[in-house]
């Protein structure tokens, strides 16, 4: 007689797959999480692993919820804040593809757009700020990065607003607007600029010595000029992540630039902290062909930008690496500010792959350092799919 294998039965958990801005996640309530997966550690990491489906050899998330791009190999925890004049508390995991690993270091700027809209209709604010028409403001505690972000969220007949016309260049569809403001962006590692400097030197083996401007501002990131490394700054992903000398050029680049920074004390530890810093390169404007087919003129933008995440070209640009962006261009000198022609600005207007954003910020010098107290952008939100998301048992 042979003997049958006992398998644990699948678990299932209360979750929602949510669109915000041009990335998407898996979205949870602290409390519906298991117990084991309810406090950071190995259990909630290895939980979340198996909801993406990662690690996976054949990068395409076959077997979870993930969509096996940077973009779309996210999750998020949210609960009640605890803190005085906060609504909610925001947990980001940037899940790695073929890797077992997830980062903590920073947050997802485009999901922050529907953290809002999930708190409101999870019960995680209390009604009574929540109007039955017009626009809900939800404080947001960024966990990862202890920041303060306000997202202001319609409503219409005491339910989250979530169709409109507000169109955002990498989402195929319109949808309601959602502004969301980033207080005091400079990432949670320092000084807004690390190095004390607008724009430093730094080598990097095979290429040489680059001119770089190093911040920390809605997430650490390193700002190149794109000739500086053989590009012009109007590529798209195929250029890129279409070519494996690229992309160990710019890991190698963002390694050496997180050293610089201060993030590492060496370059092979760049390989477990896959989400930070973020690495882009700049250009004046000139005309391309974004990805959607819809041609840019050099008159629509003030500035190119193309951003690497999670060793890949994006296919648009990372909320937080917008107030990046947004922080840098504000702050004469830098190498963002010098590309969109220099001078004092307060908003600009940016050329990525997949089309324009604009983006706000407000700067100002104190102490002789330069800080920027908000950054403001629009982004949308909608719940695509909820109820339950199933696991293996004992796969935590």
């Amino acid at each position: 007689m042979s003997s049958v294998k006992a398998f644990a039965p699948q678990i299932k958990i209360p979750a929602t797959y949510m669109r915000g801005g041009t990335s998407k996640g898996v979205f949870f309530r602290l409390d519906d999480l298991p117990a084991e997966a309810q406090q950071p550690g190995a259990a909630r990491d290895q939980l979340l692993l198996r909801v993406i489906g990662s690690p996976d050899p054949y990068g395409k998330h076959t077997d979870g919820m993930g969509g096996a791009t940077s973009s779309t190999s996210k999750t998020v925890i949210l609960s009640r804040s605890e803190r005085p004049d906060h609504d909610v508390d925001y947990l980001f995991g940037q899940v790695s593809i073929d890797k077992p690993f997830i980062d903590w270091s920073g947050n997802c700027g485009n999901l922050t757009a529907a953290v809002g809209s999930f708190a409101i209709s999870n019960g995680l604010i209390d009604p009574a700020q929540v109007p039955e028409n017009g626009i809900c403001t939800v404080r947001i505690w960024q966990a990862n990065i202890e920041k303060t972000i306000v997202a202001r969220v319609p409503m219409t007949n005491g339910e989250v607003q979530e169709t409109g016309d507000f169109e955002l260049d990498g989402v195929t569809f319109p949808a309601a607007e959602v502004q969301v403001e980033f207080m005091d962006p400079a990432a949670g590692e320092g000084a807004m600029f690390p190095t004390g400097n607008v724009v430093d030197s730094f080598t990097v083996p095979g290429l040489g010595e680059l001119e770089a401007t190093f911040i920390n501002a809605g997430i650490p990131t390193i700002f190149v000029k794109a000739d500086a490394i053989g590009y012009k700054g109007t590529e798209l992903q195929g250029a890129i992540n279409e070519d494996p000398q690229a992309l160990q050029m710019f890991e190698s680049l963002r390694a050496h630039g997180a050293v610089k920074m201060g993030l590492i004390d060496d370059v092979a530890e760049a390989a477990n902290r896959q989400h930070t810093p973020k690495i882009a390169f700049v250009a004046p404007p000139q005309d391309y062909l974004a990805s959607s087919g819809k041609q840019i003129h050099a008159t629509d933008i003030d500035v190119l930008v193309r951003a690497m995440s999670m060793s890949k070209l994006h296919h648009a640009m990372m909320g937080t690496a917008a107030v990046a962006i947004a922080a840098a261009a504000a702050v004469p000198g830098t190498l963002v500010n010098l590309a969109a022609g220099g001078g004092d600005r307060t908003s600009i207007r940016f050329g990525h792959p997949s089309g324009t954003l604009q983006v706000g910020s407000e700067a100002q010098q104190v102490n002789g350092e330069w800080t920027v107290t908000k950054a403001i952008m629009s982004r949308s939100a909608r719940v695509l799919m909820e109820g339950w998301v199933r696991v293996p048992g004992g796969c935590f």
